[in-house]
């Protein structure tokens, strides 16, 4: 803006002549030195100007001309700060109207202008003051400059916004984020603002800062994971497992919003602006504060803290936890998880197995609560005593049982019968059952018994032997077929066996599954419990024995033959022999007569 130049007024005007309508001589001289003290304006043009006054409705602007402008109050809106005397630009709508009235525009200049200003604010990340016009989807429209401009709702505050009303008709500063040149699209943030004079203070903070201080803080916010702090125009956070000695399911628990605590600093990093906090440290370690007459053997009581399948951790003071392994829980070796005798929550009692105070580490037990029932095993569970017991397993050698908890034994699949061929224990019972049983041996050392089932009842093959004899017959069904034999079902419960050659029936077929026939014992062993069986050797015993009548009738007729052939010669010789002796004996005869 021209500067208005001061002129002196002129000692010998005649004003009085002047008044009456009469040109003095220097009017000339006067009327130009007096047009020279203005400016030279144009309409539509831009130039700068001087507030001189203002109320609620209206702002005086001088530019040096014969009279000044004035332009409305809500042009100024975007600068409640306004004061007289202030620089502002205007344009010139009209030098001078009906009522010979400069007419100006202050909002028409800065459109003039806001579009260079604007990209001139964004390139030197210039702090513009902006009027918030109306609300509108996603955020608010700002006036910038003249200028237009979207505030996305995120970028209001760095806290949550849920009220965009309130912030309508508010003039606030701005920083200029993006800009489409194409559309003339502008994008502004205020958060950003926010953000660094955060940045900037967590700066001059964390310099301060050193670890093992002791500050004051405000809860900012509870998460599940910890507790964030303001400590003063900077975070840090209370990891969850820096909020207590014990153990910490919810952060609430121990905090709450908006409460003032004192944290100690456990570390920070400068580059990140991470500070890690701490408020359990502010109180000794309760392991220090430990019973110092606590031993092992003494009984104590806890709760449940944590559950995992190897065992639950029981708290039994604050910060002070012992571990039961699931082995410590029963005397049963059967258990496969924690969770089958206790839950987080549950009061339990239990006996100190090791204490390590350096190490803060100690291990319990429940089962110790009872007597171990293998220590007097032998008085409870003597070798030969009949007990009842519940399947547990299966192997393809044998049952493991419980007799009760703590005390197993295995039946091996060959003492469960005394005749049925087992091949799997899953064929003679089930897993749960009940059983009765008989204790055959005890292992003490291994914790193990030795039993069975078939000894419940006497030994049937000692009536066997005299009832399957070798060469006896007996009806017997064939219920399994095998690529050696099969195996036959006889009275009594009792099985045998016959070879395929020994299931050949009289007709030349093949004995089938599930028939009924006649065998023969052809083989009874009672040590080994086996029976050989032939169902062939029946009608072949049979043909054997006509074959070996029908070959001594044979012989006999043959032999009866030969001695009929032999018996005409030696009657001959006998009468021949008969005569001669006769002879002999007259002979002799007549001479004893003759001496006499």
């Amino acid at each position: 803006m021209t500067e208005t130049k001061n002129i002196k007024p002129l000692e010998d005007f005649d004003w009085e002549a002047f008044e009456h309508g009469k040109n003095p001589a220097n009017i000339a001289e006067e009327t130009k030195a007096y047009e020279g003290t203005l400016n030279n304006i144009n309409d539509n043009e831009v130039v700068d100007g001087t507030v001189t006054a203002m109320n609620d409705r209206e702002v005086v602007v001088n530019i040096g001309y014969k009279s000044d402008g004035i332009i409305p109050r809500n042009e100024f809106r975007y600068n409640p700060e306004l004061a007289v005397g202030d620089k502002v630009e205007v344009y010139i709508e009209n030098q001078e109207d009906k009522k010979g009235q400069l007419i100006l525009s202050h909002k028409r200049a800065r459109q003039s202008r806001s579009w260079d200003r604007v990209n001139a604010a964004f390139d030197s990340a210039e702090i513009v003051k902006g009027f918030i016009k109306c609300r509108t989807k996603g955020g608010m429209i700002v006036d910038i400059l003249g200028t237009e401009a979207f505030l996305p709702g995120s970028q209001i505050d760095v806290k949550p916004i849920h009220d965009y009303d309130t912030f309508v008709g508010k003039t606030m500063e701005f920083k200029i984020v993006k800009i489409n040149q194409d559309f003339k699209n502008v994008v502004v943030s205020h958060k950003a603002l926010i953000e660094a004079e955060i940045e900037q203070q967590k700066k001059e903070i964390i310099s301060k800062l050193e670890k093992g201080q002791i500050l004051e803080g405000v809860v900012k916010n509870i998460t599940s994971y910890g507790v964030f702090i303001d400590l003063g125009g900077v975070d840090g956070l209370i990891h969850i497992t820096d909020l207590s000695w014990g153990r910490v399911s919810d952060p609430k628990e121990v905090v709450e919003l908006d409460q003032k605590i004192n944290v100690v600093i456990l570390d920070f990093d400068e580059e990140k602006k991470r500070i890690a906090l701490g408020l359990k440290q502010l109180t000794p370690h309760p392991w220090d504060a430990l019973d110092a007459d606590l031993k092992v053997g003494d009984k104590v009581k806890g709760k449940v803290v944590v559950m995992a399948d190897y065992g639950a951790f029981i708290e039994i003071a604050p910060g002070v936890e012992g571990l039961i392994h699931v082995s410590e829980m029963s005397w049963s070796a059967h258990l496969h998880s924690a969770q089958d005798f206790m839950k987080v929550g549950d009061e339990v009692e239990a006996v100190i197995l090791t204490l390590d105070r350096d190490e803060r580490k100690m291990s319990l037990g429940i089962k110790q609560l009872k007597p171990d029932p293998w220590e007097k095993i032998e008085e409870k569970y003597p070798v030969g005593s009949n007990h009842m017991a519940k399947v547990r397993n299966f192997t393809n050698f044998g049952v493991f049982v419980e007799i009760e908890e703590g005390v197993d034994g295995l039946i091996h699949i060959s003492d469960l019968s005394w005749t049925k061929k087992i091949k799997h224990p899953s064929e003679f019972t089930q897993i749960g059952a009940e059983i009765e049983v008989q204790v055959l041996d005890i292992d003490k050392e291994n914790r193990r018994l030795s039993l069975g089932h078939k000894q419940i009842e006497e030994n049937p093959w000692d009536n066997f032997e005299t009832i399957f004899t070798q060469d006896s017959v007996h009806e017997g069904k064939i219920v399994e077929i095998l690529d050696k034999g099969a195996v036959i079902s006889l009275e009594h419960g009792v099985e045998g066996f016959a070879t395929p050659k020994h299931l050949v029936k009289e007709d030349g077929s093949q004995a089938q599954l599930g028939e009924t026939l006649e065998f023969k014992v052809i083989e009874f062993n009672k040590d080994a419990k086996r029976i050989i069986l032939s169902h062939s050797r029946i009608f072949e015993d049979v043909q054997r024995a006509e074959a070996k009548a029908a070959k001594k009738e044979a012989a006999a007729a043959k032999k009866a033959t030969k001695a009929k052939k032999e018996e005409a010669p030696a009657i001959q010789n006998k009468a021949a022999s008969t005569t001669l002796g006769d002879i002999d004996a007259l002979a002799a005869l007549k001479a004893e007569m003759t001496k006499e």
